[in-house]
């Protein structure tokens, strides 16, 4: 059976030649102005370059669960720890081998998948749904702010500045 990144790299030579820019399409709505989206061939690449993991997204442009999820990216923490990773905006109408590609549970939208430099998709970094479990609460930006804190640790990032360092034990006169 082959791996994930076989099919992975299958699902990239298989994207036409107009899909290769950078900016994913439709990023716009999904808050393109304050986060960098990707489409997957450049997102992939980007990723593979920088070995840092990526946060990708699969939606279509028709899904009513979709519109509503656009909105968490417009929290002001998402929006922050979206820097720490590579946004892939996947609409699985546009990019459907790769879509197939990237469904380890099925190609239900919108889907969250966390996806690490070395290739692999987390299975630490899921909802609560075990039938779904790539599905993220659509309604609120707690469940993925939740998720993208955890990452930290599972992908071993270091810890933004802004977040409060931990206190110093040298005492103060």
């Amino acid at each position: 059976m082959p791996t994930k990144a076989v099919l992975l790299i299958a699902a990239l030579l298989a994207l036409p030649i107009a899909a290769l820019a950078a900016t994913a399409e439709n990023a716009d709505v999904w808050n393109g102005s304050q986060i960098n989206w990707r489409d997957p061939a450049t997102g992939i690449k980007e990723v593979a370059e920088t070995k840092r993991p990526a946060l990708l997204i699969f939606h279509a442009m028709w899904c009513g669960v979709c519109k509503r999820y656009r909105e968490v990216f417009k929290d002001k923490e998402i929006v922050e720890r979206s820097k720490d990773f590579v946004m892939i905006l996947v609409d699985i109408d546009k990019y459907s081998r790769f879509n197939e590609g990237m469904s380890p549970d099925g190609n239900y939208v919108p889907r969250t998948i966390f996806f690490g430099p070395d290739g692999k998709i987390s299975r630490q970094l899921v909802g609560p749904d075990p039938q779904y479990p790539h599905t993220i609460d659509a309604g609120a930006p707690d469940e993925l702010r939740m998720l993208m804190r955890k990452a930290r640790s599972v992908f071993n990032l270091p810890a933004p500045a802004t977040e409060n360092p931990a206190p110093s034990s040298e005492k103060r006169s």
